[in-house]
């Protein structure tokens, strides 16, 4: 019996040992992890390369321990499924006529949650064919987004610059449909916005947005006509913006990132080293 009771004795302790040690091992690991890895990222999805203000931003977050890791994608469509689906936490690539349009197209439960930047659109040439607008004669091959936001926006810009009129009670999105007069009887070809800057060659100009002009180091002193940021007012539709979940939009790490963003060292940067592409929208 007294060897049982060793035996038993010997177990408990064994037992004990283990425990202690498992709890150390817990407890430490608990402790690194919070000292190595404290800061919190923030998965932030962007659509081309007008990136530097984040890098203020990051300044702005080290004091929190947040930091912000963009996550880059190649077109417009992907940005807001993958926020939905919650493989990003925010995303920071469009304006709110685009966002209203996706929401209302596919049903995603997203909220603006802080004003970043107007991007103009402009209408770049193909320098080999034209020079101006008044360049632009019947039979000109004009190049707009295909997507419906920005394609409407861009039929609006044809009508500033007088080679078309619209259908007023469109809006802001109308399409090729409701165009109700061609002052000059330009052809209007539709494609994906990231390619526009590449097939400027081969048509006459091209309706393109302010982040894929800057990815393809076209200048807005190098368009012929450009839209006026600030033509519709304090509710300009065409204000870009960061974007949550509904369910996320109070998030109290979000709106850190928020306080971040609309600060005096980001605006500088969003105003000067984009060779004046963008306008702070604040």
């Amino acid at each position: 019996i007294s060897f049982e009771v060793r035996d038993i004795m010997k177990s408990i302790k064994l037992c004990i040992a283990a425990t202690i040690a498992a709890l150390s091992i817990t407890i430490t690991g608990c402790g690194d992890k919070k000292a190595g890895d404290g800061v919190t990222v923030v998965k932030i999805g962007v659509v081309g390369d007008y990136n530097l203000h984040w890098d203020d931003v990051n300044k702005n977050l080290a004091n929190d321990k947040i930091q912000v890791k963009l996550v880059k994608f190649s077109d417009y469509a992907t940005p807001n499924r993958a926020l939905s689906d919650k493989e990003i936490d925010l995303n920071a690539f469009q304006h709110v006529a685009f966002l209203n349009n996706d929401i209302e197209r596919n049903g995603y439960k997203l909220t603006p949650i802080c004003q970043t930047l107007i991007a103009p659109i402009r209408l770049y040439n193909n320098k080999n064919k034209i020079k101006s607008v008044s360049d632009i004669k019947d039979g000109s091959i004009i190049g707009i987004p295909s997507d419906l936001t920005n394609g409407g926006r861009s039929l609006k810009l044809l009508e500033a610059a007088g080679l078309i009129e619209v259908d007023p009670a469109k809006g802001y999105v109308p399409t090729k449909a409701d165009i109700t007069k061609y002052n000059v009887k330009i052809e209007i070809r539709e494609a994906e916005s990231g390619v526009l800057a590449n097939i400027l060659p081969d048509i006459d100009a091209a309706c393109i947005n302010g982040g894929n002009a800057y990815t393809a180091k076209l200048k807005p002193t190098d368009a012929i006509f450009s839209e006026d940021p600030k033509a519709t007012g304090e509710d300009n539709p065409y204000v870009n913006v960061i974007v949550a979940r509904t369910e996320d939009k109070d998030n109290p790490i979000y709106q850190k990132v928020v306080k971040a963003f609309r600060s005096d060292n980001v605006k500088n940067t969003i105003n000067t080293a984009y060779d004046g592409g963008y306008i702070s929208a604040w």
